[in-house]
Formats: C-alpha cells, sequence, structure tokens
C-alpha cells in the first residue's frame, strides 16, 4: 500500500491528476483481466488524455460566450427545403475555417441562421479550435467603448485571436459613421487570417443603407465575400413552425427572394 500511494503521489506531481484518481479501477481491471504491461499504461494514460480533452472543451465552450449549445442534429432540415443540408454538413467539416473562409448566413428572422452558426462553433470547439460569439450590437457597443477610452488595441486582441469568430444578428440596427469604421477595420484585421460566420436579415444590396455608407459597405463586403460560402435561407420562421403547420403564414412579402443580389457561393 506504500508503494501504491507513492505511485499515486507521483502521478498528481506529475499534473497527472486523473491518472492518480483513477489508479485503483486500472489496477483492479488488470489484476481481473491480466492485461499485459503495456495495455495497462496504455490505458492509465487514455483516461487521463480523455480528462484533459473534455475539460479543455468545456473550458472553450465556456470562454465561447455562446448563448447556448446546439447541434446540426438538432436542426430539422427538412422544414427548410431552401437549405443544402449537404453543404451544412460540409462546412461542419471545419474546412473552411483551416482555409480563413467565411460562411455568411442570410435569411429573415427565425429561420434558423444562428442555430446553423452555433451548431458550426461547437463543432469548432469539439475539434480544438478556439471560438468566440458575440452578436453585433454588443460587439459594436464594446468597440466603440474601447475607442473612446483608448482601450482599443487591447480590444482588439479579443476579436482577432479566435480561431472562428461569429457575429450575430447583423441588419437590426443602423451603424454610424464610428461604428461602420470600426466594423471595417475588424473585417479587415480578419481577412485571410481568420475565419468568421456571420449571419443577417438584410440582403448584400441593402448593407449600403445599413452603414450609412455605400463605398464602405462595398469594401466590407469586398473583403467578407473574397472567400466566402453564402447561405441564403428562404422560409417561414423556425420558432413558428407548429403554428405555420396549423396553417398560419407569418413571413413578410419582402423575405421570401434571394438575398444574395446575385452573389453566388464559392
Amino acid at each position: 500500500m506504500v508503494e501504491l500511494e507513492r505511485i499515486r503521489l507521483m502521478l498528481e506531481n506529475l499534473g497527472l491528476a486523473q491518472a492518480a484518481l483513477t489508479l485503483d479501477s486500472h489496477l483492479d481491471y488488470a489484476a481481473r483481466t491480466e492485461i499485459t504491461y503495456l495495455e495497462f499504461i496504455n490505458r492509465l494514460l487514455e483516461d487521463e488524455a480523455d480528462f484533459r480533452r473534455k475539460r479543455s472543451e468545456e473550458t472553450r465552450l465556456k470562454l465561447s460566450h455562446l448563448p447556448h449549445k446546439k447541434t446540426l442534429d438538432d436542426f430539422d432540415f427538412s422544414f427548410q427545403p431552401s437549405i443544402d443540408e449537404r453543404q451544412i454538413r460540409e462546412l461542419a467539416t471545419l474546412s473552411f475555417v483551416h482555409r480563413q473562409e467565411n460562411v455568411i448566413l442570410l435569411g429573415p428572422p427565425g429561420v434558423g441562421k444562428s442555430h446553423i452558426a452555433i451548431s458550426l462553433a461547437v463543432e469548432a470547439i469539439r475539434q480544438g479550435l478556439s471560438v468566440y460569439f458575440v452578436n453585433m450590437e454588443k460587439l459594436l457597443d464594446d468597440l466603440r467603448r474601447a475607442n473612446k477610452e483608448g482601450r482599443l488595441h487591447n480590444r482588439w486582441k479579443v476579436y482577432q485571436r479566435p480561431g472562428l469568430l461569429v457575429i450575430d444578428e447583423i441588419g437590426y440596427s443602423q451603424l454610424d459613421r464610428v461604428s461602420g469604421n470600426l466594423f471595417f477595420q475588424l473585417v479587415c484585421s480578419r481577412y485571410e487570417k481568420g475565419s468568421m460566420i456571420l449571419t443577417s436579415n438584410k440582403g448584400f444590396g441593402e448593407w449600403g443603407d445599413l452603414l450609412g455608407d455605400v463605398p464602405l459597405a462595398t469594401a466590407i463586403l469586398d473583403r467578407l465575400l473574397h472567400h466566402a460560402h453564402v447561405v441564403n435561407i428562404r422560409g417561414q420562421s423556425y420558432r413558428m413552425k407548429s403554428r405555420i403547420k396549423a396553417g398560419m403564414n407569418i413571413v413578410p412579402q419582402h423575405f421570401s427572394g434571394d438575398m444574395t443580389n446575385g452573389v453566388v457561393n464559392s
């Protein structure tokens, strides 16, 4: 028993806390099954590695500021036939992140843009990537405050550092000149350096009005769309699908068409 406690203490001192915690159960299993020494060590270290992966994932999930945890398995693709499920599943491989490409989800409120964005973010976290989620209004409030207080250089790091930045709900309020320029700087700072997922209820043709500056909107879209996958969702509100199935149509007419204005998925 003295030797067992000494081994447990050494494992703890080496930072292998999970291995130290489960040592007894692994020894018991080894005695019952007569596995080899190598198999015993492999099982013990695999247990430690799995624990660390889960702890790392939980930490990255917490730091991501995702409002909730959703997956593509929870999404009802049959309710939104305008969505190409194969395209979304391909995006879930996260190859676009490794190529520093963007994903832009367009559509009226409630069609599942945020659900898909969060699902892709969750998958990125599972695959060991760093993620940060923020809605547009909070992002701009943060940047404007930091700019006013002379802390903008430090705040940029929050949005430049993650492997995947998710900006949700673009288009619900018009941007002033300062906000538009800050958004432009952010897009420029991540251009061909880090991937973004953006959701918007505004078609690209409306971004000039949204930003109050057509040349600025053009410059932003030029960078966002250079390496981008555009998903244009046309359909009824996902949140209201029970009412829709009962025969209620709640989508305004101007949301029924293509919001990309001729932009083709890359």
